[in-house]
């Protein structure tokens, strides 16, 4: 690693914490077994706050898709008639791992600090569904929300998309759909270290913190292989949102990266993309924080700091 901030303490801990449960390696076990041990391991994590909250399903063109649906307590509900603006969540897990219910503390906390309905979104996921599955997914569960707003207590001129890792991967080439197919507007992006370019994979990033800092070059390769195991497939922007070859007209967006991540260079490029083509963007790099930090916020600081900014951008670009 190029010599920088010193990994974060309460996040030395946490690292020295997983390499101590000596986890074999995602390639090594079923996949099956792999999802069961991660949710084992996301259910240890601190609740978040107490919310109004509904599961549902979403009827899609491909499926049925899950989603769960937080009101923050205090904001109202349906019942009362107010229409609260909205944010559809993308969990992260390389495509590969992850759920609603993986993601339900994030979701709450953004909820309680922006004073916004969440939508948790859970998408198909590889390799039992390859790409573009989970972005065509995320594209129709936005377009449902907007169109059933009224019925769901949600004000469809205001509405946000984001998500963390491959979330913010679906985040972002969600809103290059939305703006190339005349979809609904979206008022903020917010893209937590998202993955932007697959057909790389070869950043100063990607080898500086190629072990040791949670997410891999190796294991990052190897989620790509299960999402798209086509290699043609990883230029095409919906796959890596970066190569879009034109970043005008899109929303608002904040980026936040971690310093000790792979996918750090990436996602400040896909920012310095945005900003170049006059797209308001703010980024923010968490310096001594490693790849999956913002989901600790029960843990650490320093992702207690990442969500109190990532609420307060939506509470204002929603207002």
């Amino acid at each position: 690693m190029i010599p920088g901030m010193p990994v974060d303490p309460q996040c030395r801990l946490v690292l020295d914490a997983i390499a101590s449960m000596g986890m074999p390696e995602m390639w090594e076990v079923p996949v099956d077994t792999l999802r069961a041990m991660t949710a084992k391991q996301r259910a240890m994590t601190p609740p978040g706050p107490d919310a109004l909250v509904e599961d549902r399903m979403v009827p899609t063109p491909h499926a049925d898709v899950p989603v769960r649906i937080y009101r923050p307590l205090g904001e109202g509900s349906i019942a009362d008639g107010l229409a609260l603006p909205a944010l559809l969540w993308f969990h992260g897990g390389g495509w590969v791992l992850g759920s609603i219910a993986e993601s339900d503390a994030d979701c709450r906390s953004l909820a309680t600090l922006a004073g916004i309905c969440v939508v948790s979104v859970e998408y198909r996921m590889a390799p039992e569904h390859v790409f573009p599955a989970a972005v065509d997914d995320c594209y129709a569960v936005t377009n449902w929300v907007a169109e059933h707003a009224a019925a769901l207590g949600i004000d469809a001129a205001r509405l946000a998309i984001g998500g963390d890792s491959a979330g913010g991967n679906l985040a972002a080439a969600v809103s290059l759909m939305l703006r190339d197919r005349s979809g609904p507007t979206l008022r903020l992006v917010l893209a937590v270290y998202p993955v932007t370019d697959l057909g790389s994979m070869d950043t100063a990033s990607y080898h500086q913190n190629a072990e040791d800092y949670f997410l891999t070059r190796k294991t990052m390769q190897w989620f790509c292989a299960q999402y798209i195991p086509s290699e043609a497939d990883r230029s095409d922007p919906r796959a890596s949102p970066l190569r879009a070859s034109d970043m005008r007209g899109l929303p608002p967006a904040l980026v936040i990266t971690a310093e000790y991540d792979p996918l750090r260079d990436e996602g400040e490029a896909y920012a310095a993309r945005l900003k170049a083509a006059g797209v308001p963007v703010t980024h923010t790099r968490y310096d001594g924080a490693f790849h999956g930090f913002f989901s600790l916020y029960g843990f650490i600081d320093i992702a207690k700091r990442a969500h109190e900014e990532a609420g307060a951008a939506l509470r204002a670009a929603l207002a």
